[in-house]
């Protein structure tokens, strides 16, 4: 093979990895990826946040199995660490980043409108999503690891999806007038239908990604499944939000496909969307409409939020610099627009509200800096013909990511494991394709 052709392999039809043992493997062994035992249950933690077992087990709940599986990960990995004489955190710039934010989270607490309530946010929220974020950087750094997260991420949302389509066809919605919303998932990441939509796309890139792998037949089946019920679900919640977020991954993985042979599957994709037009849900359009029509949604959730935004950005104007304290948004805007006790639904304003334009540039920094590991990840697999697993895993972390900046404008979750977990494997996937390229 020519160096042109090495080169190319990626914008080709993807060959098959060498058959000797998948040497995309290799791109970890020997780098001190550490223990088993902390990915595993890292991996139980996920499991947990995303499915929520003691919902159905009530027996479970006061074992507290995320908190449980959260501290196995965390206390295996420093006791991994500490036996082998390794560091404990490997600093990146990303992560230096995630620390001065919390730090000027902290250094605003006593300007906060409510101290005592950024200070509990930040020991009871903030704090445990930073030590996920950072345990996924510091675990999950092997391509095999990756595979493994992507496919446990796509088997998660598979029942998740379902939930949501059930509870459609079974006709159990949270309300019952103009718009019917379906009643959404019980655990902690999809506990409203707009959540539950979030969630699944931000997990159909990475199982849009092991579909590009060309995986074994059975396992393609179920991939493909899994990506329907995905999009039929985020449809069938009716989340606005939801629709564009899906829209924003459909279009960039149009792009990239048509630039490469073997584009006809994303043109008949493409084709299949659009004959699907006339079977959308009753009220499914009308729904879309209020996006560029705010006064015609008869909920008023659309007039509500655009009302939030005017009124955080006169807060953000009047407090530019510290802000309302963390997690304190709501009650600025309380005193902006009257007692509602709603947050903005916006990640950047929340940020900007909360923390002031400085914690607003830190995320922003943060943001790019994830977006711009993962883009490095795919320049230097490409060259390289077992880096193909890498490239596709770090191309769906990377349209994860974009997701989230664009559904970032209309979710109010800047605190939680929706970037922050996608973040984590960014940085993940740099040390990886750092271990191959060290190998």
């Amino acid at each position: 093979m020519s160096a042109g052709q090495r080169a190319e392999w990626w914008r080709a039809d993807l060959a098959p990895a060498v058959a000797a043992g998948r040497p995309s493997d290799l791109a970890g062994a020997g780098t001190g990826a550490g223990s088993e035992t902390p990915f595993r249950a890292l991996m139980a933690f996920t499991f947990v946040l995303i499915l929520a077992p003691q919902s159905f087990v009530p027996a479970l709940a006061p074992m507290r199995p995320g908190l449980l599986m959260a501290a196995i990960a965390i206390t295996t990995y420093l006791l991994d660490r500490l036996v082998n004489s390794r560091p404990i955190l490997s600093i990146t710039p990303e992560i230096a980043v995630s620390a001065a934010l919390l730090v000027w989270a902290v250094a605003t607490i006593p300007w906060s409108l409510w101290p005592g309530g950024s200070l509990a946010f930040i020991l009871e929220v903030y704090s445990k999503t930073l030590a996920i974020f950072c345990l996924l950087a510091q675990v999950v750094v092997t391509p095999r690891r990756l595979r493994a997260v992507a496919w446990g991420l796509t088997l998660m949302a598979i029942p998740l999806a379902l939930f949501g389509i059930r509870e459609y066809l079974a006709g159990r919605f949270i309300n019952t007038g103009a718009v019917r919303r379906i009643q959404s998932y019980d655990a902690p990441l999809t506990q409203n239908p707009n959540d539950l939509a979030l969630m699944l796309n931000l997990i159909l890139p990475l199982t849009l990604a092991l579909i590009l792998m060309k995986p074994t037949p059975g396992a393609r089946l179920v991939l493909v499944a899994g990506a329907l019920v995905s999009v039929v679900a985020i449809i069938l919640t009716f989340s606005r939000a939801g629709f564009l977020t899906l829209a924003v991954t459909g279009v960039l993985y149009l792009v990239r496909t048509l630039r490469r042979p073997g584009r006809g599957w994303a043109l008949a994709v493409l084709a299949l969307a659009l004959l699907g037009t006339p079977f959308l849900p009753q009220g499914y359009v009308d729904r879309l409409s209020t996006i560029t029509d705010i006064r015609s949604d008869p909920t008023g959730s659309a007039q509500e939020r655009w009302g939030d935004t005017q009124a955080a950005v006169r807060f953000v104007a009047a407090n530019p610099v510290v802000g309302a304290g963390i997690a304190m948004n709501a009650l600025a805007l309380n005193e902006y627009r009257g007692a509602l006790w709603k947050k903005v639904h916006n990640v950047y304003l929340e940020y900007a509200v909360d923390l002031g334009l400085p914690g607003l540039a830190l995320f922003l920094v943060l943001l790019a800096g994830c977006i711009r590991a993962t883009a490095v990840v795919k320049r230097r697999a490409a060259p390289r013909p077992e880096g193909r697993d890498l490239f596709l895993l770090a191309e769906g972390i990377q349209t994860a990511l974009c997701a989230f900046a664009f559904a970032a404008l209309f979710h109010p979750v800047a605190y939680h494991f929706y970037f922050y977990y996608m973040a984590g494997l960014a940085l993940a996937a740099r040390a990886a394709s750092e271990a191959g390229a060290s190998g």
